[in-house]
């Protein structure tokens, strides 16, 4: 039986544990305040702190870091990220690894589709050390896996901002937006981790098949909740991920097997997330 730890086993990180155990991995999680999950044990483990991650026991074929910082400073990525995944091949060199990225890692702009091969050149601290755990995960022989921004069941940060009254539609600063759904983003970490011989040291983004511009998502999802639209404000500033416009291709993950049950953001919010509001 081959054994898997999850580094980070939270809103994705779980869902894979459920998907591994499936499939005949024994899988162990692990989470900074530890905890109970139903699809493999939880163990407390703070990937930024060297001492605790090589005191952790267990031996495994494939290590995942899935861990987020949930927003944070530029310091508190570098603990998570760089020191995290560092720490994390130190203890366990010998282990396949997969490294989950951001495809906020591509700055392009003008609506660009973006590949694997396109530059990756963040303009802000938080994804210049994205980019350079990715450097040190690839020279390691690992995979890195690019998530665009994810929803699903209880998640949706377009959907949050429309019920809370935050979302506003911007005419003159409109931009597409890349996601993928949660169960998506979880069987991709497990083909991945099945073809892990061939993928050391390749990317992969991981993103649905349908990019769609931010200002048709809050206007759809106002239709669907029969909600008045956002009101109309021009010039709205740069936001978290900054003034990026592009869209993410996922033709490499799907050339290698992976074939998303939700391949656009208008499907999985249909069959997942609005029946349970």
């Amino acid at each position: 039986m081959p054994e898997v730890l999850i580094a980070g086993c939270g809103y994705v990180g779980s869902v894979a544990a459920e998907l591994f155990t499936r499939a005949g991995w024994r899988v162990t999680g692990w989470t900074r305040s530890g905890g109970a999950a139903s699809a493999c044990e939880i163990h407390a483990v703070d990937l930024s702190d060297s001492a605790s991650v090589h005191e952790a026991s267990g031996t495994f074929d494939m290590v995942i870091h899935c861990a987020s910082t949930k927003g944070g400073k530029a310091e508190h990525y570098r603990r998570v990220y760089f020191e995290g995944a560092r720490n994390l091949r130190d203890r366990f060199s010998d282990s396949s690894f997969i490294f989950v990225s951001s495809t906020s890692v591509y700055a392009q702009t003008g609506g660009v589709w973006v590949t694997e091969e396109s530059a990756a050149e963040p303009k802000h601290e938080t994804g210049r050390i994205l980019r350079e755990t990715e450097e040190f995960v690839i020279q390691n022989r690992g995979t890195v896996a690019r998530f665009a921004g994810i929803y699903g069941p209880g998640r949706s940060v377009y959907l949050q901002r429309l019920q809370q009254g935050d979302a506003v539609i911007d005419p003159e600063n409109d931009r597409f937006v890349n996601q993928v759904h949660r169960d998506d983003a979880a069987r991709a970490l497990l083909l991945l981790a099945n073809l892990s011989a061939k993928a050391e040291s390749q990317i992969y983004n991981v993103a649905d098949d349908v990019p769609l511009r931010r200002n048709e998502c809050y206007r759809w999802l106002a239709a669907k909740l029969n909600l008045p639209e956002p009101r109309v404000v021009v010039a709205q500033p740069t936001r978290k991920r900054g003034d990026s416009n592009k869209r993410v291709a996922n033709k490499k993950l799907r050339h290698v097997g992976w074939n998303p049950a939700f391949p656009s953001f208008h499907r999985g919010m249909e069959e997942s997330v609005l029946p349970a509001l």
